[in-house]
């Protein structure tokens, strides 16, 4: 098999996985994910449920590759941020609130979609500690130029960035922003951005 057969083979396997995974959000966003199976994927598709076990082993897996899809376009968001010409402090405010609308819109407003997403922390998969990590990067990066830039205090940005997210968690993580929603006692999204800005500077 050339080069150029093979590059059509991977091209034609990758759009038949964009194909089945746009088609189970659809339906996990429609129905739910507990309540949707491989056969209503693979006749939402036209096709056969052997022909998905082609591409995926089972629902888990594909649930897993739309849970990798997903963290992928919100670090594309970080990633973006990140790299902005503004301060340190402008980047890492615009990254927080822009995380928290972006909880809000997708696994809030959508409880299909919060549901997806529960059951991946729940499962504790790799994809989420990665995307976790990554973040944690690019974070320390910001930390590491308002450093330099004279705009933070010398300390580890590293372990700043860790700390900033543990801070941070409860406008991020669903679970957590869906608690405290409806709550009064909390610290607003402003003020709590604020605080951990207050804290790298001293």
């Amino acid at each position: 098999m050339n080069d150029t057969t093979e590059n059509a083979l991977d091209v034609t396997r990758q759009e038949n996985v964009t194909r089945i995974l746009d088609a189970a959000e659809r339906l996990f966003r429609h129905y739910g994910y507990s309540k949707t199976t491989v056969a209503d994927i693979a006749r939402d598709l036209g096709m056969s449920p052997a022909n998905i076990y082609r591409f995926f082993a089972s629902k888990v897996e594909i649930h897993q590759a739309l849970c990798g899809r997903m963290l992928a376009t919100a670090y594309q968001i970080a990633y973006d941020i990140r790299h902005q010409p503004v301060s340190a402090s402008e980047r890492l405010r615009r990254y927080v609130e822009t995380q928290h609308q972006l909880t809000l819109d997708l696994m809030l407003d959508e409880m299909k979609v919060h549901e997806m997403i529960i059951v991946a922390i729940e499962r504790d998969w790799h994809v989420i500690e990665k995307h976790i990590d990554r973040v944690h990067d690019l974070i320390a990066e910001i930390i590491a130029e308002g450093i330099a830039a004279g705009e933070f205090a010398e300390q580890d940005p590293v372990v700043a960035s860790r700390c900033f997210g543990a801070a941070t968690i409860n406008l991020c993580h669903p679970q957590m922003v869906a608690q405290c929603l409806a709550k009064t006692n909390r610290a607003s999204v402003d003020e709590l951005i604020d605080y951990v800005i207050r804290a790298l500077k001293k």
